[in-house]
């Protein structure tokens, strides 16, 4: 980039008024230049003050770490010019000096935050936006996509990451950007220093317990977006309809935001009035602030009127026009690997693909799926090796209890043993009496072709858990695999388009 910047223009502060120009910001200490601020921040595993001596012989002009940091580089920073920056909170420290570091990121900004419709939500909103003419993207899962497109490693990118590809969309013309903010991403302060206009909430249900404490410390992670992020003049969209929809609403008026509310309950601002569903999509009756609109949706699943209402409450938030908001809604398309419509067999069964990860998420699926297939439902479901093992069984139980057949078979199986994750699934299913309706195939390509073979006429195939996911991780290794691809290839196959 070639610029550099002091210590007084990131916003701060090093020890005894030392003095820096900063060339670079760095969170990985092999990425240090000359010049470069290496922030060492508090890491699940391992503390970045572990690598500050390194960062220091590849040039390091400034460390920013917490007192724990300080202490375990004492000897190397006593020796070293370097600027020393310590803060109590290095992760928001960092934030703030990223976003100051580049400086321009899109005019207007929202988030969404909540287990479930994220990607959904984000995408949503960014085609809203489109359809209105405006220069867009959405960011998260899916990567960065719209007007301006680059790739992602993390849902949300840790700070400098984010605030580069916020910069380069700035300058690329992107005047619109939807963000999801993920649980991770919030408690690790990574989206502080986004100016945002407005802040969904989607719902809240068993995930990532593997990393939060407990759901309270989720919900708080999940809060953080209104409580810190998003400022008092901005407006919070609620899912009300969700449990803990109210609670995340109290959060936001105790900051003085605007809360618009969406869902089916009385007093809801966007408030979902009917659907009927159709084997391609459904119509959706709904009141703005009293006054009623009918759209037809080219979407398959309830639920994705929650997210397209979301979409359209945060585009109204952020300074759209309701009646041109809500004349963009037939031209919505599904986001890639959710509820997507794979591949369809000759005989008309359906083929579904949908990134269901969690038991809320694949009933929920399964649940929406019902009323748009005639005949039976098969799903193929799995779960993650090294993630929340208590989930498994209930990913099998939601299976069993929504769906006609299940086949049980390999997600991304990582550093565990394959078969001992599809035990704990099946567990799950035999809890729901579904043992006759159900079985095993540990080869997700084989399972993906039983499940398209057992489809006649009427009858629908939900492929749960992976998604857009273009690769399956067995232990060390990423092979490639796509759910909709092997589907496509199964529907082939069967239906004579393969030699």
């Amino acid at each position: 980039m070639g610029q550099s910047k002091s210590l007084a223009e990131l916003g701060l502060t090093a020890q005894g008024g030392r003095r820096a120009e900063i060339t670079g910001l760095a969170v990985d200490s092999r990425e240090v230049k000359d010049g470069s601020l290496f922030a060492a921040l508090p890491g699940s595993k391992v503390h970045g003050g572990e690598f500050i001596s390194y960062a220091l012989r590849m040039g390091a002009a400034a460390i920013l770490t917490d007192p724990e940091g300080v202490a375990l580089a004492a000897e190397e920073l006593a020796d070293s010019d370097a600027a020393l920056v310590v803060a109590e909170d290095p992760r928001q420290t960092l934030s703030f000096a990223a976003a100051l570091w580049y400086g321009a990121q899109p005019e207007t900004m929202v988030a969404v935050t909540g287990t479930n419709g994220k990607t959904s939500v984000a995408s949503f909103t960014r085609q809203i936006w489109m359809a209105l003419g405006l220069e867009a993207v959405n960011l998260g899962t899916t990567g960065v996509e719209g007007a301006w497109e680059a790739p992602l490693a993390h849902t949300t990118p840790e700070p400098i990451t984010l605030h580069r590809v916020l910069a380069e969309a700035e300058a690329n013309g992107i005047t619109h950007a939807a963000m999801e903010a993920s649980s991770h991403g919030l408690a690790q302060r990574r989206l502080d220093g986004v100016r945002l206009v407005a802040a969904g909430f989607t719902n809240l249900s068993q995930d990532h317990l593997d990393y939060h404490a407990d759901f309270d410390d989720y919900f708080n992670a999940k809060a953080g977006l209104f409580e810190r992020v998003l400022p008092e003049d901005g407006v919070a969209v609620i899912n009300i309809d969700d449990p803990r929809g109210p609670g995340m609403a109290d959060v936001a008026y105790g900051r003085g935001q605007d809360v618009l509310a969406v869902g089916r309950a009385e007093g809801a601002d966007l408030r979902i009035l009917n659907r009927v569903f159709s084997p391609t999509g459904q119509t959706l009756r709904f009141s703005w602030r009293g006054q009623v609109h009918q759209v037809e949706l080219n979407l398959i699943g309830g639920f994705q009127t929650d997210n397209v209402m979301l979409a359209a409450g945060l585009a109204i938030g952020a300074g759209a026009d309701p009646d041109r908001v809500f004349a963009t809604l037939p031209v919505m398309r599904t986001v890639r690997g959710r509820m997507q419509l794979a591949a369809t067999r000759s005989s008309g069964a359906a083929v579904f693909v949908d990134y269901a990860h969690t038991p809320e998420a694949v009933s929920t699926a399964l649940y929406a799926l019902r009323p748009h297939v005639l005949g039976r439902m098969v799903a193929i479901v799995g779960a993650g090796g090294d993630r929340d093992r208590g989930k498994r069984p209930l990913m099998g139980r939601a299976a069993a209890e929504n769906a006609d057949a299940v086949i049980v078979t390999d997600d991304n199986p990582r550093s565990e043993t394959p078969g001992d994750i599809r035990a704990a699934v099946m567990e799950g299913v035999r809890q729901a009496g579904g043992d006759d309706r159900a079985i095993e195939v540990g080869d997700r390509a084989e399972a993906i072709l039983r499940g398209v073979d057992m489809l006649g006429p009427g009858d629908a195939l939900l492929i749960c858990g992976k998604g857009h996911e273009t690769g399956q991780v067995v232990g060390d290794d990423v092979f490639p695999f796509d759910d909709c691809e092997q589907a496509s290839v199964a529907v082939s196959a069967l239906d004579g388009g393969v030699a």
